[in-house]
């Protein structure tokens, strides 16, 4: 038997695919400009907040890497609500989106934040400067300048992990392709082109971040 290729199939259902695709760019921006934020206020408690914090973000940061992304969009779309916490498949996609890309972000920018020479920051509590003027003034940019590689990267491996969201009906890219897939059983196109799009997906976003890199750390 033959298998005849039929991209035309997918053409009644280009909306739901280009919705979809839009969800999935939403989703990532919203929850890695969230996350970084987490990550940035994770990693000042790590490094410069009280003795607390340092443990509880600890906490936090081992909890989320140490296990898998699913268990954690699960608890918080099942788990929550037998708290009395109920919420939308979108908003709970980008509740573990946050949570999850904040717990790394955090570990990737004390990793910068260390690597700022001790030097500097000695300069900085010579003149007065308070720990959160030190971290804002003279830390957090060359922190970031350090780690905007590996942060790079670690946002488009967060965009392609968000598949998962479909899992929970959240209406992603990848759950538009199972959408199509059961109404035209054109598992090959419709994945094949999905496929296509995240690829495309994340070779632009790299070449974005490429060119804010340059732009806000151009001696880097």
């Amino acid at each position: 038997m033959v298998y005849q290729l039929d991209f035309g199939d997918l053409l009644p259902y280009w909306d739901v695919l280009a919705r979809g695709l839009l969800f999935t760019v939403i989703l990532t921006v919203v929850s890695t400009a969230v996350g970084l934020f987490v990550g940035t206020a994770g990693a000042w408690a790590r490094t410069f907040g009280p003795k607390w914090s340092y443990y509880a973000v600890g906490a936090y940061v081992e909890l989320i890497r140490n296990t898998p992304f699913i268990v954690q969009l699960f608890f918080v779309f099942f788990g929550l609500p037998a708290l009395g916490v109920k919420m939308t498949e979108a908003q709970a996609a980008f509740l573990a989106m946050v949570i999850n890309i904040g717990a790394y972000s955090t570990e990737i920018i004390r990793a910068g934040i260390e690597a700022v020479p001790k030097g500097h920051i000695e300069a900085g509590a010579s003149l007065a400067m308070s720990r959160w003027e030190i971290f804002r003034y003279i830390v957090l940019k060359q922190a970031f300048m350090k780690v905007y590689p590996a942060l790079s990267s670690q946002i488009v491996i967060v965009m392609l992990g968000s598949a998962v969201v479909s899992q929970i009906s959240a209406e992603d890219l990848t759950y538009a392709a199972n959408f199509v897939q059961s109404r035209n059983f054109r598992a090959f196109e419709v994945y094949f082109l999905a496929a296509g799009l995240y690829l495309l997906l994340a070779i632009l976003m790299r070449g974005l971040l490429r060119g804010i890199g340059r732009a806000i750390f151009p001696k880097a």
